[in-house]
């Protein structure tokens, strides 16, 4: 019953049903995340905090028996079950950054059985740089380092921060005027070309080039704007956001899809054709040499899959962060 929810039943529900097992039953927690995808991301924050006295089960919500899949749905479909024993668990996407100023913010910000993820979206957590040579190994099963994935990401989000202050600066400061500058535009301009691996910072300067052009004119149509613009700097820096992770707070789909996954495939294609190479040098003859080819072509992993499959994630100041929250809610139970 419990897999199939209907609008009704709420923590309380699961609390009654948690006093009716043995005392020696560990206590189940329900926790409702947005989409299929979301399962494996809040099983590694939440396994962490099982024991023998109590477990999560992750599940995402229903409603008159129909899947109904979003935040908007985790949120509003459970805001009056959510309790000691059913928790939401959320993408932050700019609520975060707004800081309770909306509706939607506060909700998220001061419910203590919601939970969320900080960065934009667990996409972003999958596009951790610290994980993606990992990433690329997981694919090619090659561990050779041709690309400085850390450095390249920083020089993303460096490039990108001036015009992602401005974009803030119209979604939480200027909400009325954010049609100018909105979320589809600024994701246009930060789009990457394919990055070169001999050269990758050929792909920042083309990046930086229309970074600076958009500047330009925001600048000369906004003149009265620029002046808020240090104070919302200091404003996302408070909240741990800076031009070194910027590409932690951008729209995860985006990122995912339109930057990170290229680059990784590009690099990807790369390792494998070493490793293809080797294989082909190293074999005697040609009957081994399609062996061990087919042997290694069998081994490989979609860069998509393993980039979702990647928990390096969890070393991230931002993941640290959720779980911080898990263990005080759990400690004030």
């Amino acid at each position: 019953m419990a897999k199939r929810l209907t609008d009704n039943i709420n923590s309380l529900y699961f609390e009654a049903a948690n006093k009716m097992t043995s005392k020696k039953a560990r206590r189940k927690i329900v926790a409702y995340v947005e989409s299929y995808d979301d399962v494996f991301f809040w099983r590694s924050v939440l396994g962490k905090f099982e024991d023998e006295t109590r477990y999560f089960e992750i599940l995402l919500p229903t409603r008159n028996n129909h899947l109904d899949r979003g935040k908007k749905a985790a949120i509003s479909n459970m805001l009056k079950g959510v309790g000691k024993d059913m928790i939401a668990c959320v993408d932050a996407d700019y609520d975060f950054l707004q800081q309770g100023t909306t509706e939607a913010s506060q909700l998220m910000l001061e419910n203590p059985y919601i939970f969320h993820t900080y960065a934009y979206a667990i996409e972003n957590f999958q596009c951790y740089s610290k994980g993606l040579h990992e990433t690329c190994v997981m694919v090619t099963l090659n561990d050779t380092h041709i690309f400085d994935f850390e450095r390249f990401m920083e020089a993303y989000s460096r490039t990108i921060w001036p015009l992602f202050v401005w974009h803030l600066l119209f979604y939480i400061r200027h909400r009325k005027m954010s049609m100018h500058f909105d979320m589809a535009e600024f994701d246009k301009v930060i789009v990457l070309p394919s990055v070169r691996i001999q050269d990758p910072q050929q792909a920042i300067n083309y990046l930086a080039k229309k970074v600076r052009a958009k500047l330009f004119q925001l600048e000369r149509r906004f003149k009265t704007f620029k002046d808020e613009l240090p104070d919302m700097i200091q404003y996302l820096n408070n909240l741990g956001v800076n031009e070194h992770n910027t590409y932690l707070y951008i729209q995860g789909h985006h990122l995912f899809d339109l930057v990170v996954c290229p680059l990784v495939q590009t690099v990807c294609d790369t390792l494998r054709n070493v490793r293809e190479n080797e294989i082909r040098d190293r074999a005697v003859h040609s009957e081994q040499a399609r062996t061990e080819m087919a042997c290694y072509e069998n081994s490989l992993g979609k860069v998509k899959m393993m980039m979702k499959k990647n928990t390096f994630y969890q070393f991230s100041p931002e993941f640290q962060k959720i779980q911080a929250d898990v263990e005080k809610y759990l400690s004030e139970e």
